[in-house]
Parts: structure tokens; sequence; C-alpha cells
């Protein structure tokens, strides 16, 4: 998989449902990729950053 806003190249991990709101008051609710790149390190993204290389 690759990131397109990194441009990262690795294997796709997980895909989650995270809330990332600031308040509980008000929830933000998102869609992150988890890409492990060659150096080992995940880095997270938007699903829609990610495609099949």
């Amino acid at each position: 998989m690759r990131d397109i806003a990194s441009g990262v190249e690795g294997e796709l991990m997980a895909v989650v449902r995270q809330d990332v709101s600031d308040t509980p008051v008000r929830e933000h609710w998102v869609k992150l990729a988890y890409v492990r790149g060659p150096s080992g390190r995940e880095i997270s993204t938007a699903v829609a950053n990610i495609e099949a290389v």
C-alpha cells in the first residue's frame, strides 16, 4: 500500500474508526489506516489516502 500524502509504501496493518474529537460533547469519528513502512515504523493516514501499489 502507499500513503498518497507522504509517499510511504508498506503493509496495511489496520483500519480503525477513531474518535478524534477535542471534547466529549461533540464526537468526531474518522476512519484511519495504519501502514507499516520499510523502516518498521507505522504511520496513520486517512483511509482515502491509501492506494494499492
